[in-house]
């Protein structure tokens, strides 16, 4: 029996949606094949034993304080967790499954602890989850690779936190402000006038010290889920087509347009041609190998009238019951628990 445990929740403000990801995970997990030990990781950063069931029927679930416990930083004691103020050992696993987005879970920070334990863990590692988490990263990476992206600016807290009228009139509106380091659309605007320009600028400061001003792309948006398989070759599903993201209340595929309402539909294959299915695919292979990622991704285009555009890359997508990435491989032959299955054995078999 394979040994896991599920880490979930964190300091990020995803916190609510890692938490509905793992219970999905958890759910999927076959009894007879695994052994679960559930961790939480609360808003303030500490490490509890968490619950078989994290959502518990809320809406936007939290981890709470519990038993505090630690995982070992040793490779002599690897998978090794331990309470925090007995030492009593508490659990051994043979590989985590890190369902964490955003701050300290998706950008590098936990696999690097993960790196120095030598335990086995699903995900790309460090270089990979850091530059897919950082947007700016991610767009002169892929564009290096000779991959499309969209036009933008980037600001930074130690300089100018406006556009200057150049950058505008390149730019056009509408525009969109972003934290360059974020996940889930939280503290993205849509700005459609200029003099509501300063006020979502500094919305997406107040989650990050880098913010992206980018051009709105005109076409239709697109997810690609890329698999790294056990024997480290790579695919990628059949591509989903999102339908009314700008028809939402939010103008744009945002926060609660993803998670709290059910607006935006998506068809499943996107309805393209042979030849543009195998574009975005064949352009997000080339996107993780840039990256150097591992293990999965999704990653997200805009296809225009010139083509097909990377908006960003997702190195730990959502896994809740409406998200894309297990959708589109249920929709390329892969089932939830399949998928699941799939990612922990090539965790494991990368470790060997």
């Amino acid at each position: 029996m394979i040994r896991i445990a599920v880490i979930y929740g964190g300091q990020s403000t995803e916190h609510s949606i890692s938490c509905i990801s793992a219970g999905s995970i958890m759910a999927e997990l076959p009894s007879g094949e695994f052994e679960v030990y559930p961790v939480g990781i609360t808003r303030d950063g500490d490490w509890v034993e968490g619950s078989f069931d994290p959502v518990g029927g809320a809406t936007l679930p939290e981890v709470t304080a519990g038993r505090r416990v630690t995982l070992s930083a040793s490779p002599a004691t690897k998978g090794q967790f331990t309470d925090a103020l007995t030492g009593e050992v508490t659990a051994e696993v043979d590989v985590i499954f890190p369902v964490l987005h955003g701050k300290y879970g998706e950008d590098g920070t936990i696999q690097g602890l993960f790196e120095l334990s030598g335990i086995p863990y699903v995900g790309p590692g460090v270089l990979a989850s850091a530059c897919g988490m950082d947007k700016e990263c991610t767009k002169t990476i892929v564009a290096a690779e000779g991959i499309p992206v969209a036009p933008g600016v980037t600001l930074r807290a130690s300089g100018p936190r406006t556009l200057s009228g150049e950058q505008r009139e390149r730019l056009g509106l509408p525009v969109f402000v972003k934290p360059a380091n974020g996940g889930s659309s939280i503290g993205v605007s849509k700005v459609e006038r200029w003099e509501d320009l300063d006020g979502a600028i500094a919305t997406a400061f107040d989650n990050d010290a880098k913010v992206l001003v980018e051009g709105a792309l005109v076409g239709d948006e697109v997810e690609v889920g890329v698999l790294e398989l056990v024997d480290a070759s790579v695919r990628a599903s059949v591509p989903a087509k999102l339908n009314g993201t700008d028809d939402s209340a939010e103008g744009f595929y945002g926060f609660e347009t993803k998670y709290l309402d059910d607006h935006v539909t998506a068809t499943i294959p996107a309805p393209f041609d042979e030849e543009l299915t195998r574009q975005l695919q064949d352009m997000a292979i080339r996107a993780f190998g840039a990256l150097n990622c591992k293990s999965l991704a999704r990653v997200d285009f805009f296809v225009t009238d010139r083509g097909p555009v990377l908006n960003e890359v997702n190195t730990m997508p959502g896994f809740t019951a409406i998200s894309m990435y297990p959708k589109v491989w249920e929709a390329t032959g892969l089932s939830y628990p399949e998928l699941v299955r799939c990612l922990v054995d090539t965790a494991l078999a990368r470790a060997k």
